[in-house]
């Protein structure tokens, strides 16, 4: 598939990997030439460097061939305008990052009817949105929704005096009353996708499916309940605290914002709602966290601009005991150093609008027999799990599950029938309409046929 990326900064590289991995023809639009050498010298695609507004930089970009045009410049106006006049000029598809909350909160419909987006993205609200789900299951490192949230895939941390340490997944089963699947497993720096006999360790990363209805079930039957707190403290008064904060307090929590700048400090709490508390001052301050009293509070967010900031202070928020603690980090290296010095919870924006457009783009192939619905990133990109519509023709309707013969490290994680969510045993069967639930490791997939041998 053609794909034209315009703005080739933190989000638009992040996009290009995604969609280089994924074998798509990609060129690339930035008006800095540093920019683009960059851009060329990591990756092995077209680049042009000039304005996405410009018609004949966009006819020599071949916009009028793309079958996906993703504009995510810092500017919502030029935005809006290079997909108008892609989409004008022959451009299949047009996404545009539009982040100004003037146009998210009012008429964002009406600019996408009348541009004719395709999507518009809003890394901001989309961060905030994954924030707000870690946050109401704080014993959840990581949790991804399917099917509308009927499924929820937890990513617990196996710790010390855990009931899962030293325990098989089969003796694990015995002893839990909630139907389950572990999907996948990394320990270090290898990703299993296990079988009944495999033995969970202290440190082990696992991914547990599981009805969103059995979720705290689940959860207190592997004795990994962690009450919800109701007091969240956010370092840093960006767009996302601003999107964060606006959905804890709808949601009953109380939150603090702690912000360097006294300009933004006096217009959050313009149009924040009550439950929203501003404090001005440097949240790397020990002293003011304190005061502000750190050590009783249910959840820490740091999302800071600074990656190395939000770092630190969460390491010195795990270290007062706050039993959650979430920091924002963008730079892949850094988030793995993260999680390897024992931080557990890391959030990439860059990495989430990634993964979306990396959606979007498999579900746009109509000639498969089954549609990308849903689809994540797992364990430090090692493992996917995707969410498939099945069409009529899908070679998997109609055959036990145990029948069907799997490519290696690939599991059926979940099937979603109707109104009826199923944890799959090997009886199930697949049938057409059904939306299927694969984890796979060290595979792009398609489509659903393609977890078969």
């Amino acid at each position: 598939m053609r794909v034209i990326i315009v703005g080739c900064g933190k989000v638009g590289s992040a996009i290009i990997n995604s969609m280089v991995e994924d074998n798509h023809d990609v060129t690339a639009i930035d008006n800095s030439s540093e920019v683009i050498n960059n851009i060329t010298n990591t990756y092995d695609v077209m680049a042009v460097c000039g304005s996405a507004t410009s018609r004949e930089m966009l006819l020599s970009a071949g916009v009028n061939k793309a079958d996906l045009f993703i504009a995510v410049t810092e500017s919502d106006e030029v935005n809006m305008l290079a997909c108008f006049l892609a989409r004008r000029m022959g451009a299949k598809h047009t996404v545009a990052r539009i982040r100004e909350t003037e146009y998210n909160e009012d008429g964002l419909d009406y600019l996408i009817k009348e541009l004719d987006l395709s999507m518009a993205l809003n890394p901001e609200r989309l961060t905030a949105e994954v924030l707000f789900d870690q946050l109401k299951l704080p014993s959840a490192v990581n949790v991804d929704n399917f099917a509308g949230k009927k499924l929820q895939m937890l990513e617990l941390i196996i710790k010390d005096g855990s009931p899962l340490n030293k325990a098989s997944l089969m003796d694990v089963r015995k002893k839990c009353s909630v139907q389950f699947v572990a999907c996948a497993v990394q320990r270090e720096d290898e990703v299993h996708i296990p079988t009944g006999t495999f033995v969970l360790e202290e440190g082990d990363r696992v991914a547990f499916m599981v009805k969103r209805a059995d979720t705290h079930k689940f959860l207190k039957n592997i004795d990994a309940v962690q009450k919800q707190g109701r007091d969240v403290m956010v370092l840093g008064g960006s767009t996302t605290s601003y999107y964060l904060a606006k959905i804890l307090a709808a949601n009953g929590f109380y939150v603090k914002i702690i912000e360097r700048d006294g300009e933004r400090c006096a217009e959050l709490a313009d149009i924040l709602p009550n439950g929203v508390s501003l404090i001005q001052g440097d949240g790397m301050n020990h002293d003011l966290l304190w005061e502000e009293g750190i050590k009783s509070t249910d959840a820490f967010v740091a999302l800071t601009g600074t990656d190395e900031e939000n770092i630190l202070i969460s390491f010195y928020a795990s270290s007062q005991q706050v039993p959650k603690v979430i920091a924002k980090v963008n730079q892949a290296a850094l988030a793995d150093l993260a999680e390897n010095l024992g931080l557990d919870s890391v959030i990439s924006p860059r990495k989430l609008v990634a993964d979306v457009l990396q959606r979007y783009a498999r579900a746009l192939n109509d000639t498969l027999s089954s549609k990308v619905e849903t689809m994540y990133s797992l364990m430090d990109d090692r493992a996917e799990a995707l969410e498939f519509a099945v069409l009529s023709d899908c070679k998997l309707i109609g055959k036990p599950l145990k029948e069907l013969r799997l490519k290696p490290n690939t599991i059926i994680a979940g099937i979603i029938r109707g109104k009826e969510t199923i944890i799959p045993s090997g009886d199930d069967v697949i049938t057409e309409g059904d939306r299927v639930i694969v984890v796979a490791t060290d595979a792009h997939l398609y489509d659903l046929s393609e977890i078969l041998r």
